[in-house]
């Protein structure tokens, strides 16, 4: 599998042994095929999910793939840990050593956690410029005052990194569950936040990526794959909470 584009004449070097230079007669030839036709250009551009064939037999044939995860307390977010469950391990495909994540949660954090083995969709989840809300549900030791919802608006500055949080919008639920949207995700970003008043996070749930909810079906553990729409139109705004 490739993680970023190719010309085709490479591609082929590199997945046959043939010299580059003799690709351009295989071309000639006819004998090389790009997603069902036949290639003529050796600059022809070859990603992840082309489909490449040569003389019949298929060089690369990867399709994407977008998994929603229901993620338990507990499991590490990463794809391979000597110590802890990850990820990685609640998922039963064949194709799973090929998937990494798309935006992490904490080791104790539950939710909402986004599979794929497209590196262009998940790069562009992340992008500053995306602006991609994830919206978290909190509890709290201590009760969360108005205070709390202008200081999470204005940002806090993280004097390790040495940025200020963009603005993030947090709403009360009830005295010590609030819920936070927000458009990046710095180290334990959340929980330092709520440190700056002293109060300690006891549990953290992400119920949604952009209009990407988590869906209700899931039980924690459990993962389904995302529908084509889905795919598309995560980045758009999140739709009202589900509870």
């Amino acid at each position: 599998m490739i993680a970023h584009r190719t010309r085709l004449d490479r591609f082929i070097s590199r997945e046959t042994g043939i010299n580059r230079r003799d690709v351009r007669g295989l071309l000639a030839q006819g004998r090389i095929t790009v997603d069902g036709t036949v290639a003529r250009d050796i600059q022809q551009i070859v990603h992840q999910f082309t489909l490449v064939s040569m003389d019949g037999a298929i060089l690369q044939n990867n399709q994407p793939c977008y998994l929603m995860v229901n993620k338990p307390a507990g499991v590490v977010s990463a794809t391979s840990d000597q110590q802890h469950k990850t990820i990685i391990d609640l998922i039963d495909r064949l194709n799973r050593d090929s998937l990494h994540i798309a935006g992490r949660l904490d080791f104790n954090s539950t939710g909402l956690l986004l599979l794929t083995n497209d590196g262009r969709w998940s790069r562009n989840l992340s992008l500053p410029e995306s602006k991609v809300t994830k919206c978290y549900r909190v509890e709290l030791e201590n009760p969360v005052t108005d205070e709390y919802i202008s200081a999470f608006a204005e940002g806090f500055y993280f004097e390790y990194e040495g940025i200020t949080t963009q603005p993030a919008e947090l709403n009360i639920i009830s005295e010590r569950v609030a819920e936070i949207s927000l458009t990046e995700g710095r180290y334990h970003q959340i929980k330092r936040m709520f440190g700056r008043f002293q109060n300690k996070v006891l549990s953290l749930h992400r119920y949604a990526i952009g209009n990407l909810q988590l869906d209700p079906e899931l039980s924690p553990g459990q993962y389904r794959e995302l529908s084509s729409k889905e795919v598309t139109q995560i980045g758009h705004p999140p739709r009202v909470p589900i509870t």
